[in-house]
Protein backbone atom coordinates (compact mmCIF):
# COMPACT_ATOMS: atom_id res chain seq x y z
CA UNK A 1 0.00 0.00 0.00
CA UNK A 2 0.96 3.69 -0.56
CA UNK A 3 -0.14 6.81 1.23
CA UNK A 4 -2.03 8.61 -0.95
CA UNK A 5 -3.35 11.46 1.32
CA UNK A 6 -3.34 12.45 4.73
CA UNK A 7 -6.06 14.72 5.71
CA UNK A 8 -5.52 16.94 8.88
CA UNK A 9 -7.49 16.93 12.12
CA UNK A 10 -8.53 20.58 11.98
CA UNK A 11 -11.62 21.95 10.70
CA UNK A 12 -12.26 25.60 10.88
CA UNK A 13 -9.02 26.19 13.12
CA UNK A 14 -10.71 23.81 15.39
CA UNK A 15 -9.64 20.54 15.89
CA UNK A 16 -11.78 17.44 14.76
CA UNK A 17 -12.68 14.93 16.98
CA UNK A 18 -12.05 12.40 14.27
CA UNK A 19 -9.20 12.38 11.95
CA UNK A 20 -8.88 10.75 8.47
CA UNK A 21 -6.03 8.91 6.09
CA UNK A 22 -6.55 7.55 2.87
CA UNK A 23 -4.44 5.37 1.40
CA UNK A 24 -4.16 3.49 -2.09
CA UNK A 25 -4.88 -0.12 -2.32
CA UNK A 26 -4.08 -2.84 -4.81
CA UNK A 27 -3.74 -6.85 -5.10
CA UNK A 28 -3.07 -8.96 -7.30
CA UNK A 29 -4.92 -12.64 -7.95
CA UNK A 30 -3.45 -14.50 -10.55
CA UNK A 31 -3.12 -18.42 -11.08
CA UNK A 32 -0.41 -18.33 -8.08
CA UNK A 33 -1.90 -16.24 -5.52
CA UNK A 34 -5.45 -16.82 -6.15
CA UNK A 35 -6.78 -14.91 -2.53
CA UNK A 36 -6.05 -11.95 -1.12
CA UNK A 37 -7.57 -11.38 2.68
CA UNK A 38 -7.65 -7.48 3.64
CA UNK A 39 -7.32 -7.24 7.41
CA UNK A 40 -5.97 -4.78 10.38
CA UNK A 41 -4.94 -5.42 13.27
CA UNK A 42 -7.18 -6.45 16.57
CA UNK A 43 -5.43 -3.54 18.77
CA UNK A 44 -6.18 -0.89 16.20
CA UNK A 45 -8.82 1.08 17.80
CA UNK A 46 -9.46 3.35 14.23
CA UNK A 47 -12.41 2.43 12.05
CA UNK A 48 -11.38 1.10 8.66
CA UNK A 49 -13.45 0.97 5.21
CA UNK A 50 -11.98 -0.85 1.80
CA UNK A 51 -13.79 0.98 -1.32
CA UNK A 52 -12.80 -0.54 -3.67
CA UNK A 53 -13.29 1.27 -7.54
CA UNK A 54 -11.94 -1.04 -9.79
CA UNK A 55 -11.48 -4.65 -11.09
CA UNK A 56 -9.75 -5.88 -14.62
CA UNK A 57 -7.72 -7.79 -16.24
CA UNK A 58 -4.19 -6.46 -17.38
CA UNK A 59 -1.51 -8.02 -19.54
CA UNK A 60 -1.30 -11.21 -19.90
CA UNK A 61 -5.08 -12.34 -19.78
CA UNK A 62 -5.91 -15.22 -21.01
CA UNK A 63 -9.37 -14.97 -23.38
CA UNK A 64 -11.70 -16.95 -20.69
CA UNK A 65 -14.14 -16.33 -17.85
CA UNK A 66 -12.76 -14.73 -14.66
CA UNK A 67 -14.37 -15.15 -11.75
CA UNK A 68 -13.69 -12.93 -8.71
CA UNK A 69 -16.02 -12.94 -5.26
CA UNK A 70 -15.72 -11.65 -1.61
CA UNK A 71 -15.65 -13.63 1.26
CA UNK A 72 -16.68 -11.39 4.36
CA UNK A 73 -19.37 -11.34 6.89
CA UNK A 74 -22.63 -10.35 7.37
CA UNK A 75 -24.72 -8.53 10.14
CA UNK A 76 -24.96 -11.73 12.24
CA UNK A 77 -21.24 -12.30 11.96
CA UNK A 78 -21.90 -15.21 9.62
CA UNK A 79 -19.44 -16.05 6.88
CA UNK A 80 -20.86 -15.17 3.29
CA UNK A 81 -19.38 -15.28 -0.54
CA UNK A 82 -20.47 -12.96 -3.14
CA UNK A 83 -19.24 -13.35 -6.23
CA UNK A 84 -18.89 -9.63 -7.75
CA UNK A 85 -17.42 -9.92 -11.32
CA UNK A 86 -17.00 -12.01 -14.62
CA UNK A 87 -14.37 -10.65 -16.61
CA UNK A 88 -13.34 -11.78 -19.70
CA UNK A 89 -10.52 -10.34 -21.76
CA UNK A 90 -12.97 -10.50 -25.12
CA UNK A 91 -16.07 -9.49 -23.59
CA UNK A 92 -15.80 -7.04 -20.38
CA UNK A 93 -11.97 -6.54 -19.63
CA UNK A 94 -12.58 -4.14 -16.66
CA UNK A 95 -15.62 -3.28 -14.14
CA UNK A 96 -16.37 0.14 -12.14
CA UNK A 97 -17.04 -0.60 -8.44
CA UNK A 98 -17.85 3.26 -7.69
CA UNK A 99 -16.42 2.94 -4.20
CA UNK A 100 -17.76 -0.42 -3.15
CA UNK A 101 -17.31 -0.51 0.78
CA UNK A 102 -16.23 -3.11 2.72
CA UNK A 103 -15.22 -3.35 6.30
CA UNK A 104 -11.95 -5.79 6.88
CA UNK A 105 -11.51 -8.68 7.47
CA UNK A 106 -12.70 -9.25 4.11
CA UNK A 107 -10.70 -11.69 1.34
CA UNK A 108 -10.66 -11.86 -2.18
CA UNK A 109 -10.96 -14.72 -4.05
CA UNK A 110 -10.33 -16.17 -7.98
CA UNK A 111 -13.07 -18.63 -8.32
CA UNK A 112 -11.97 -19.24 -11.73
CA UNK A 113 -9.91 -18.55 -14.82
CA UNK A 114 -6.35 -17.57 -14.51
CA UNK A 115 -6.37 -13.66 -14.26
CA UNK A 116 -3.84 -11.59 -13.50
CA UNK A 117 -7.38 -9.93 -12.24
CA UNK A 118 -5.79 -6.56 -10.39
CA UNK A 119 -7.90 -4.98 -7.63
CA UNK A 120 -8.02 -1.25 -7.14
CA UNK A 121 -9.54 1.08 -4.41
CA UNK A 122 -8.83 3.26 -1.27
CA UNK A 123 -8.22 2.13 2.44
CA UNK A 124 -9.72 4.45 4.45
CA UNK A 125 -8.88 5.00 8.69
CA UNK A 126 -11.03 6.91 10.58
CA UNK A 127 -8.70 7.93 14.01
CA UNK A 128 -10.90 8.41 17.34
CA UNK A 129 -8.91 11.23 19.11
CA UNK A 130 -9.72 11.46 22.97
CA UNK A 131 -12.08 14.38 23.65
CA UNK A 132 -10.07 14.89 26.58
CA UNK A 133 -6.98 15.91 24.93
CA UNK A 134 -5.84 19.26 26.23
CA UNK A 135 -5.22 20.56 23.17
CA UNK A 136 -9.02 20.31 22.36
CA UNK A 137 -9.89 21.02 25.61
CA UNK A 138 -8.41 24.50 25.44
CA UNK A 139 -10.22 25.29 21.82
CA UNK A 140 -13.57 24.27 23.01
CA UNK A 141 -12.56 26.62 26.43
CA UNK A 142 -11.63 29.37 23.61
CA UNK A 143 -14.75 28.80 22.01
CA UNK A 144 -17.33 29.07 24.92
CA UNK A 145 -15.54 32.30 25.92
CA UNK A 146 -16.59 33.51 22.33
CA UNK A 147 -19.97 32.19 22.28
CA UNK A 148 -20.53 34.04 25.98
CA UNK A 149 -19.39 37.58 24.75
CA UNK A 150 -21.42 37.26 21.95
CA UNK A 151 -24.25 36.85 24.26
CA UNK A 152 -23.37 39.65 25.99
CA UNK A 153 -23.53 41.91 22.71
CA UNK A 154 -26.68 40.55 22.12
CA UNK A 155 -28.24 41.47 24.77
CA UNK A 156 -27.49 45.19 24.32
CA UNK A 157 -29.54 45.16 21.28
CA UNK A 158 -32.67 47.51 21.41
CA UNK A 159 -36.17 45.75 21.36
CA UNK A 160 -38.17 45.09 17.90
CA UNK A 161 -40.72 47.29 17.63
CA UNK A 162 -43.77 46.12 15.65
CA UNK A 163 -44.75 47.40 12.16
CA UNK A 164 -47.06 50.06 11.95
CA UNK A 165 -50.15 49.14 9.51
CA UNK A 166 -51.08 51.64 6.53
CA UNK A 167 -54.36 52.83 6.80
CA UNK A 168 -56.24 52.22 3.14
CA UNK A 169 -58.79 55.61 2.27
Amino acid sequence: MASLVDLECIADGVKAPICTSSFLFRCELNSSTRSYTFKVSDEDDSDHILALNMICLSEGAKDECNIVEFVGHDYRDQEIVVPVANLKLSCQPSLCLEDFELQPPVTFRLRSGSGPVHLAGQHQIFHKKDLSDDEFSEDEEDFSEEDESMEEEEGELPPIKPAKKQRRS
